[in-house]
């Protein structure tokens, strides 16, 4: 059996990482998700570990959305099993805007004042009491889409009223306060095995929604400049506690600081690490050789399990 399963959507975006295991020489199986199948019978799962590296914005490059798919077949192989890195718990909240804003606020960290909503008549509705201009996000979604910014109640009452609000594939949407963000800033740190690894600005957040810091993504976004950034030790505190709360063996997670008020607000959970576009440049180093070698620690305590 291969030692690895690398389950993934996006071949461009997982150059990089494929590259590494082949640099450490670990053994691994590809598993594209677009043309994938199981059957519930099998009682074997394609390796002792498998690594999720679904998307949420895998619907804009099919027309299907996995993300229901992928919860049943990673609980699949869980149940007969394989350790499943991002798996279901993982899953769950990375397919959740509402849930990940819940997890910050449970955790005690500030959130962008927010309404949840399940129907598209109550919009206009729960924006009452928020600070315009606001933003309607659907609860599922990647890259920037979904997300459209209100400047008045009546162009939001309007919007909604004619059907135009994001709602998503769930049918549900967040309606949030627009934070303007100190500098244009915005942060994210990327955690591994549950502790943080690096983080970097984003700057010049305020020109696109999209802020994907990948070589793939970067291409069409040239307003967006990326430097590394060493967050307070509050901070990584915090993104090390998400991570344990959200089940997150690897991903970012975003924060900015209110430009009104001075706060960190934070307001993402990605599951999906692409890493950031010329690491070596910008950190010094490849963060896939630190994901290569925590990925062969899996392996090697899968394989004592196995033994």
């Amino acid at each position: 059996m291969t030692d690895l399963a690398v389950y993934f959507e996006h071949p461009q975006w997982f150059k990089p990482l494929f590259a590494a295991l082949d640099r450490h020489g670990v053994d691994y199986r590809p598993i594209a998700i677009q043309d994938h199948i199981f059957d519930p019978e099998d009682d074997l799962p394609p390796a002792p570990v498998v690594f999720n590296r679904l998307a949420m914005s895998s619907f804009l490059r099919q027309s299907e959305h996995a993300t229901f798919y992928t919860a049943a077949v990673l609980d699949h192989w869980s149940g007969l099993g394989a350790r499943v890195l991002n798996g279901v718990g993982a899953l769950a909240i990375d397919a959740s805007k509402a849930r990940q804003l819940t997890l910050f606020r449970r955790l005690g960290l500030d959130i962008p004042a927010t309404r949840v909503v399940h129907r598209r008549a109550d919009v206009a509705r729960a924006a009452a009491g928020l600070r315009f201009p606001v933003m309607v996000k659907v609860n599922i979604g990647g890259s920037g889409t979904g997300m459209i910014r209100y400047e008045t109640p009546e162009e939001l009452a309007e919007a909604a009223a004619d059907g135009l609000t994001p709602m998503g594939v769930d049918g549900v949407a967040l309606v949030q306060e627009y934070v303007p963000a100190r500098a244009g800033r915005v942060i994210r740190c990327e955690t591994l095995g549950g502790k943080f690894l690096y983080a970097i600005a984003l700057n010049g957040a305020g020109s696109t929604f999209d802020l994907c810091p990948a070589d793939v993504c970067m291409i069409d976004k040239p307003t967006i400049t990326i430097e590394a950034y060493a967050p307070p030790p509050d901070i990584i505190r915090a993104v090390e506690a998400v991570a344990a709360a959200a089940h997150l063996d690897v991903g970012g997670i975003e924060y900015l600081i209110d430009d009104r008020d001075g706060r960190p607000r934070f307001y993402d959970i990605n599951a999906l690490s692409n890493f950031v576009a010329e690491p070596t440049k910008v950190l010094g180093y490849d963060p896939h050789d630190n994901l290569a070698a925590f990925l062969i620690l899996e392996i090697a305590a899968a394989r004592r399990v196995y033994a």
